[in-house]
């Protein structure tokens, strides 16, 4: 058992050093040399885990979708915003979720791999159906194209975040933004009670055990 804890320890440390040089350098001018050095493993080790580049960068991508932290809530309108406000304090400080952003966007590396959007478009879709369902959302909104759109302006948000050094916290900008969308989607009566502060994000790494 401790031999194969440290083995998953191990591609840990790999993956995550992938993760890193492919944020700095982008997919394309990645090396296994630079990646080997900054995980300080031998070759060996990491083609124990990993066959190649590609094979990294598919494990990188396989990390992008989660939804660690969001606590089941009375409200699935407010589940969809603790999506989003807590993907939105990750990203900038987990390397694997950045670097699956810039691995989506690289028109090179989205040729190759493909992207998790759909899957996360899925994620919003299935919240907003829910409640849809609850009577929490308009009627007339449609799940599926809402959670695209959804999709595409948060991308678009944190892209513009990252590149700017004048923005806020992405945490900032993306509650600005769910002020500005929850208003044409949740029933009057459910968006006064829905939380959409910055403030929310560590109340919520606090009830996950993370604060």
């Amino acid at each position: 058992m401790a031999r194969q804890a440290r083995a998953i320890l191990k591609r840990r440390v790999i993956l995550e050093a992938a993760a890193s040089v492919f944020n700095e350098f982008g997919y394309g001018a990645s090396t296994i040399a630079q990646i080997l050095e900054r995980a300080a493993v031998t070759r060996g080790a990491l083609y124990f885990h990993f066959c190649s580049k590609e094979a990294l960068a598919r494990s990188v991508l396989a990390e992008a979708v989660t939804t660690e932290g969001v606590r089941p809530q009375p409200l699935k309108l407010q589940e969809f915003v603790d999506v989003g406000l807590l993907l939105a304090h990750r990203l900038p400080r987990e390397p694997l979720l950045s670097a699956s952003l810039r691995l989506s966007v690289d028109q090179n590396a989205r040729a190759l791999f493909g992207t998790r959007w759909p899957d996360w478009i899925e994620v919003a879709a299935r919240l907003l159906q829910a409640g849809q369902e609850r009577g929490e959302v308009l009627p007339h909104i449609i799940p599926a194209e809402t959670g695209r759109i959804f999709i595409g302006a948060w991308t678009g948000v944190g892209l513009v975040s990252e590149s700017l050094d004048t923005v806020p916290e992405l945490t900032t900008d993306i509650a600005k933004f769910f002020d500005l969308l929850l208003p044409s989607v949740a029933v009057p009566s459910v968006l006064i009670k829905l939380d959409t502060s910055p403030g929310r994000v560590p109340l919520l790494l606090r009830a996950a055990g993370e604060g």
